[in-house]
């Protein structure tokens, strides 16, 4: 406890911590709200499934542009901006859909809303890159399990507003949520404080490219193509024993191994590099879910799910601690920014390819097969020789600091 009390008072740490769990539920509410809410209006899960899409892959494309102009001018006025035009868009949103403005209108007005969802997550991470070196990785692990909590959060509210209130309601729930997240980041002493970093200027993909990041990205697109096939296999799997009402239970049970893996993992003092650990963890998330494919009991499932989520903040904890060491100092943010749109696309096309396989002759278990094969891609990866990053040494010493 003593290492998480040492970052909880840290300036500032208590608004970044709170605020950026409470700026972050949006993106956990708003697509589930929007497929319900739209399916509902027009009885069609293709087109409730291609608007909360649309929603999704505008916010990611939108975010690396943000991100870059967050490091070049100070996240501040963006997240103002946002916290003005998100509730905005979101009340359009449901008008439309409500007032049944057609499908065409309803995907366009689901791509503004996603556009204006608040940089919450890059600009919260790239300010704990900033802090000191010894209590970085304590602050990533919190930040980490956090995330991990919207997940269980998240959806929980939107499912009981769905069934007391409405898909609606949830919506705008979250478009308050997303504006109070967003104030308060904005408004918090490490913002008020942030001091742009003057680099050269550089092409788009000058940060994607940066020693090290390709790596990096590469296995976290591959570990969330996992993730994505897995979070489509486990309510088909419920489904496929009868229980569907499980699938909630054990998609939080696996939030919650995270959880309690990432609590554990931040307090720790380890000597072994960040790349090395990396690795590592990446290796026990493949193992956790090797054997899920054979099993047929959801309450032997949601166990090994429980068990194998463990190793899964932790290793998002050294992915982002990575990320902030690799990244040039003046395009934090927007590094962390790129990390979040390949791994939300990774993610969706995961859950595309996993439910073709459950579809086809593979069924379910072809789908949990594919998320092993991600997470055993993602360690694949981090062997595949490449330009070695200029932070390779210091992260040694910061693994030992910290």
């Amino acid at each position: 406890m003593r290492a998480y009390l040492s970052v909880w008072r840290l300036p500032s740490a208590p608004v970044l911590l709170l605020a950026g769990f409470t700026g972050r539920l949006p993106s956990a509410m708003v697509p589930l709200a929007l497929l319900l809410m739209v399916q509902q209006q027009t009885g069609s899960y293709a087109i409730a499934g291609l608007a909360a899409a649309t929603l999704g892959v505008a916010s990611a494309v939108m975010a690396p542009v943000l991100g870059r102009l967050a490091d070049r001018r100070g996240p501040r006025p963006i997240l103002f901006a946002q916290a003005g035009a998100y509730p905005l868009l979101l009340a359009l949103l449901v008008a439309v859909v409500l007032g049944d403005g057609g499908n065409a209108v309803v995907i366009a007005a689901s791509g503004l809303a996603g556009m204006a969802t608040p940089l919450v997550s890059g600009t919260v991470r790239a300010l704990w890159s900033r802090v000191d070196v010894r209590v970085r990785p304590t602050a990533y692990a919190l930040d980490a399990t956090a995330t991990e909590l919207v997940f269980v959060a998240g959806p929980s509210l939107v499912a009981a507003l769905a069934v007391f209130v409405s898909p609606a309601a949830a919506v705008g729930l979250a478009g308050v949520l997303g504006v109070i997240g967003a104030l308060g980041i904005a408004t918090s002493a490490a913002t008020r404080a942030y001091e742009p970093v003057v680099g050269a200027r550089a092409g788009l993909f000058s940060t994607v490219l940066t020693p090290g990041m390709p790596r990096l990205l590469l296995s976290g697109a591959a570990l969330m193509l996992g993730f994505g096939a897995l979070e489509v296999a486990i309510p088909a799997f419920a489904d496929s024993t009868g229980s569907p009402g499980l699938s909630g239970l054990l998609l939080a049970v696996w939030s919650l191994g995270s959880v309690i893996g990432g609590l554990w993992f931040g307090a720790r003092v380890l000597s072994t590099s960040l790349p090395r650990q990396y690795r590592l963890l990446l290796l026990g998330v493949t193992i956790g879910l090797a054997p899920l494919a054979w099993i047929s009991s959801p309450w032997a499932l949601g166990v090994l799910l429980f068990l194998g989520g463990t190793a899964i903040a932790p290793t998002l904890t050294v992915q982002n601690t990575l990320v902030g060491s690799m990244a040039p100092v003046h395009a934090t943010t927007e590094a962390f920014t790129w990390l979040s749109t390949i791994t939300v696309g990774a993610s969706a096309i995961g859950a595309a390819l996993g439910g073709a396989l459950i579809e086809g002759p593979a069924g379910v278990p072809g789908s949990l097969v594919l998320a092993t094969a991600g997470a055993a891609l993602a360690v694949v990866v981090t062997l595949v020789p490449g330009r070695r990053a200029a932070v390779d040494v210091g992260l040694s010493r910061e693994s030992v600091a910290a």
